[in-house]
């Protein structure tokens, strides 16, 4: 066997007029491309300064159905839901009537990582199974590592209805 030699293949060289052609090509197609990206991500950024959240006041049940001294679990719609997001659209707050006849809600979210809070009768507390977070009744720190007590919503009775200002639950 003879051994061919290979000859190389020939490269055609770019033209200057090509080359310039191809660099402004892929200059338009990266300041599209940078666009297409930049604009939800501008909009997200920007959007909460243009048009902020409005809160909203959100019945969560008649005054007579809520006995004086008793904490119960009410659910509303989140002041901002989106029309796909269903039942997720749902909060809640623990709401209790005082023994003056007033109210007071706070946030099922412990102010420590956000798990939920649950209300033991019994003991007369707020209690976090996650990380064992403990809040007396009024919603201060009894034990454990919350930074602070429970988020309270602002409530106001109106017409006969018990109403709770639903906005964005600060969490730490």
């Amino acid at each position: 066997m003879a051994s061919e030699t290979q000859k190389p293949i020939p490269r055609e060289v770019l033209s200057p007029e090509r080359r310039r052609f191809l660099g402004r090509i892929s200059l338009v197609l990266s300041a599209i491309c940078a666009v297409i990206v930049g604009i939800p991500v501008v909009g997200f950024i920007f959007g909460p300064l243009i048009a902020p959240e409005q809160d909203v006041w959100r019945a969560v049940g008649a005054v007579g159905n809520f006995k004086a001294g008793e904490t119960v679990s009410v659910s509303f719609l989140d002041p901002s839901p989106m029309e796909w997001a269903g039942v997720s659209a749902l909060t809640a707050a623990w709401l209790r009537r005082l023994d003056s006849g007033g109210f007071v809600a706070f946030s099922v979210n412990c102010a420590h990582l956000g798990c939920p809070v649950r209300w033991l009768p019994k003991a007369d507390l707020f209690m976090c199974p996650c990380h064992g977070g403990v809040y007396y009744a009024d919603g201060s720190v009894a034990a454990g590592p919350p930074p602070r007590g429970l988020f309270k919503y602002p409530v106001r009775v109106r017409n006969g209805q018990v109403e709770i200002l639903a906005s964005a639950v600060p969490i730490e």
